[in-house]
């Protein structure tokens, strides 16, 4: 009897993945088309052009750098000082959401050696929104630069940020693309890497084409009038910059992706970290798309940026579907019926199913060797089908808290720059 019933479930097993398998090729196709379509519109995205005005008087300026418990925001702040805007027209200042009372000491410290602003709310109440929001009741200038505390900015930066919004009075948001400090560290990192360098390379170019881009967080500059204007940034969001960006371009501002000013940042490099992060950045982007659907899919769009914005907002759903496509695969091929191994049965679908799924990979290897990175290739290769599971699985655990509505806790992701 138990014999009967084991073979019974092993078959049911056999044909539940079967099926689930057939079910979730077509959407597997649909993503692989998307990455390899995006892929080749890439070649065709223009660049924004970068303009030199003769301005005789730059607008002031507040560079806002929200920290929590990490000493390499003075890294960030030492930057911002030997920045070559006039000195007079920029202002700093650090928002100490610290418990950490010798962390506290030493930005006090700092900030008081070079004359800059420090905030405080004693709790780190609403996330980072609510940080920035704070400091925002103590910000001078008519435009906010954020960084995230690991982030470096070069010298030219704050000129070439700030040029666009003297343009145009419609553009309200500008934002620079990120590069890693720390991105050839180990493993981790070089995927880590991979995966925003396919978002800043192909899809962000897109969107800007578009009329669609959305801010990243960190290296944006926002008018200061206008953050006021929508309310503030969203507290307890975990991406309040793509919430923040929806309701930018509902309220028919623009925004400014400059694909050719680059920042450096770093990225996790524990697979634990990196699958929190892309764990917050999933269950934040899904959260913007719930909160917005119905503006993105029914409102003054046009058919393009609202296949964008979705495709943006949800693209995170592809992992999940790659890995179960893949899982059921495996699970079917493992609990058929032993039989004479068929070697050219055997390839014909691992070859059919390589191809389905292949379109991610192919658009990691492509900015690899668009961004002359072709020695991390083989590592990108290797941590897509090891350090991809457990992300995927952050990823999935992420928005399904936000299709719950459950609310996901902020957490800080190790820096190597805190190590000093």
């Amino acid at each position: 009897m138990d014999l009967i019933w084991f073979k019974t479930l092993w078959q049911t097993i056999n044909q539940t993945s079967f099926l689930t398998y057939n079910i979730f090729f077509f959407p597997v196709v649909f993503f692989s088309v998307y990455f390899i379509l995006m892929c080749l519109l890439s070649i065709f995205s223009q660049r924004n052009q970068r303009q030199k005005l003769n301005i005789k008087e730059w607008p002031f300026v507040t560079i806002q750098i929200p920290t929590y418990n990490e000493l390499v925001a003075l890294r960030c702040a030492k930057k911002c000082l030997e920045l070559d805007y006039p000195k007079d027209r920029y202002e700093i200042i650090i928002g100490d959401d610290s418990n950490n009372k010798e962390i506290s000491k030493r930005i006090d410290e700092f900030a008081a050696e070079n004359n800059i602003k420090v905030t405080r709310r004693g709790s780190n109440v609403g996330f980072k929104a609510g940080n920035l929001n704070h400091m925002l009741k103590y910000s001078k200038g008519d435009i906010i630069v954020i960084f995230d505390s690991d982030f470096v900015p070069s010298r030219n930066f704050l000129k070439e940020i700030v040029t666009p919004f003297l343009l145009d009075k419609k553009i309200g948001c500008v934002q620079s693309r990120w590069i890693f400090i720390n991105e050839k560290q180990n493993i981790v990192t070089k995927f880590a890497s991979g995966i925003v360098m396919v978002y800043q390379k192909l899809i962000a170019p897109i969107n800007n084409a578009l009329g669609v881009p959305l801010l990243f967080g960190s290296g944006q500059a926002i008018r200061k009038d206008l953050i006021k204007k929508l309310g503030g940034w969203q507290e307890w969001s975990l991406t309040e910059d793509v919430e923040f960006s929806v309701r930018v371009l509902n309220a028919g501002y623009k925004i400014v992706y400059l694909h050719d000013l680059k920042v450096k940042g770093e990225v996790p490099y524990t697979v634990r970290d990196l699958r929190k992060q892309q764990r917050k950045w999933a269950y934040g982007n899904f959260n913007a798309f719930l909160d917005h659907w119905k503006s993105i899919l029914f409102g003054k769009f046009t058919l393009p940026q609202k296949a964008m914005l979705f495709m943006t907002l949800t693209g995170y759903v592809s992992s999940i579907v790659f890995l179960i496509f893949i899982a059921s695969g495996m699970i079917y091929f493992w609990t058929g019926e032993p039989a004479p191994f068929n070697i050219i049965k055997f390839s014909k679908e691992t070859l059919k199913s390589t191809l389905a799924s292949s379109g991610f990979l192919l658009a990691l290897i492509y900015v690899m060797k668009k961004e002359k990175k072709t020695s991390m290739i083989k590592s990108v290769i290797v941590s897509a089908f090891t350090v991809g599971i457990a992300v995927t699985i952050g990823i999935a655990d992420g928005i399904a808290r936000a299709i719950l509505r459950k609310r996901l806790n902020w957490y800080v992701i190790p820096k190597k720059g805190n190590a000093r």
